[in-house]
């Protein structure tokens, strides 16, 4: 039978793996949970490292979103130099994205969500590239989300993704 002081000692020794070997403790909550010793969880940790993992998600969304919308406002307003780098930020961008909303599923109503808050950042990053004003960019995106996704979609420009990689 535990006393107060022995689960006192219990939950510091489970702080303490957890702040100096995460790898050793994220093993040891794996293995406690596969073998339902619910008492035995560092409950306070675990629930942070659920919450953490949803919050790094969605912050991956929204960079890469941000990077995307930067790369095509770029290719809109900069369209002297564009280049193939640009064009395949464009890309991969785009497949990173679907990558994470395919295995993130939970992922997909936030998109919209996202949207304004990467709008914002990608025209800093527009801005901050092609030193053109913040003013240049329009302050709400001109993009649905579908042309964004779409491969096919490349502002101011007739060409198909496959017409581009050919140049």
């Amino acid at each position: 039978m535990q006393t107060p002081e022995t689960e006192e000692t219990a939950v510091n020794q489970k702080a303490n793996l957890y702040k100096t070997n995460f790898s050793a403790w994220t093993q040891q909550q794996s293995q406690l949970l596969r073998h339902q010793q619910w008492n035995q969880l560092d409950l306070p940790n675990l629930i942070a490292e659920i919450e953490s993992w949803s919050k790094q998600e969605r912050q991956e969304l929204r960079n890469r979103l941000s990077i995307l919308i930067g790369h095509l406002l770029k290719w809109e307003f900069q369209s002297a130099k564009r280049s193939r780098s640009w064009l395949a930020t464009i890309r991969v961008e785009r497949r990173e994205i679907l990558k994470l909303l395919s295995e993130h599923s939970r992922l997909k109503p936030y998109l919209e969500e996202a949207l304004p808050q990467a709008y914002e950042n990608a025209r800093d990053l527009a801005s901050g590239e092609t030193n053109l004003p913040l003013s240049t960019f329009p302050q709400q995106c001109l993009y649905t989300l579908a042309e964004i996704m779409s491969d096919r979609f490349y502002p101011s420009s007739e060409a198909t993704n496959d017409d581009l990689m050919e140049s």
